[in-house]
């Protein structure tokens, strides 16, 4: 009894650290990210994405969700980007491919797209394993998700725990391991084809600070790789294939009596 009643209180905790209005935390991280740290980390995401979308191909990308107003894809081959929010706001270069939409019913047919971003889509959901659902919808077989994170295993975790009980975004979000995610995406028929950590700085606004400890980005990524601010995951649907069952064939013949007509064609009257 002792046991259940704590593992009350810490779900309790948990919940009180969590964005009170998701939607509202979606668009205070967009002023987040208009801040120094924000700024810091938009450029170390979208050097991680352009080093993973180049290499993905196909007909259709979706981003779902705009963290920031800037194109996160622009590297990407696939020639046509979309992206979608339920804030309604103008991405560059996205023109009329910028649509309105909720993540957890992805306004698509199945299997119709070839890649889909979720750029801190899942840390401000009210249900992220329903967006992971969508995603395994909407996606073609062999197509990819691109899953941008906080890591809470890292200095940002740290600094959640601090002060993630205010409600400002983004430590108001859920912060979901590596781990985790791997084990949902494979319960959905996922393969992860790659996990990365960025950005090993503490979450510090003062530019002046934060140019110091811009050395320990070359350390992190040699020592202590998977305790980045963030992560990035790349997964690949699996695809279902069917083992065909051969027929199995009579090996021995009907046996040819003397005059060359088959025994099984015999019939015997019963007297």
């Amino acid at each position: 009894m002792s046991g259940e009643r704590r593992e009350s209180r810490w779900k309790r905790l948990l919940r009180a650290y969590r964005c009170p209005d998701p939607a509202d935390a979606r668009r205070r991280l967009r002023d987040w990210y208009g801040r120094p740290l924000g700024q810091e980390l938009l450029a170390a995401e979208r050097e991680q994405l352009d080093s993973v979308l180049p290499n993905l191909f196909g007909y259709h990308l979706l981003q779902v969700g705009i963290p920031a107003p800037v194109d996160l894809v622009e590297s990407s081959r696939v020639s046509h980007c979309m992206v979608l929010d339920d804030l309604p706001i103008r991405v560059p270069g996205a023109g009329e491919h910028c649509l309105f939409g909720e993540a957890v019913a992805l306004p698509f047919a199945s299997d119709s797209l070839d890649v889909l971003l979720l750029p801190h889509t899942l840390e401000f959901q009210r249900n992220p394993h329903q967006v992971l659902r969508e995603a395994d919808r909407t996606l073609v077989p062999e197509g990819h998700v691109v899953i941008l994170c906080f890591n809470p295993w890292s200095l940002w975790g740290l600094w959640r725990l601090l002060t993630g009980w205010r409600g400002q975004t983004p430590w108001c979000g859920r912060f979901f391991t590596p781990s985790r995610l791997k084990d949902w995406l494979a319960l959905l028929g996922f393969d992860t084809i790659l996990t990365r950590s960025y950005f090993f700085r503490p979450p510090v606004e003062h530019p002046g600070l934060m140019q110091r400890f811009h050395l320990l980005e070359r350390t992190g990524r040699r020592w202590w790789s998977f305790l980045g601010g963030g992560f990035l995951l790349v997964a690949r649907k699996r695809v279902t294939t069917l083992t065909p069952i051969r027929p199995r064939w009579r090996s021995s013949r009907a046996r040819l009596l003397p005059g060359r007509i088959s025994q099984a064609g015999l019939r015997r009257d019963k007297t």
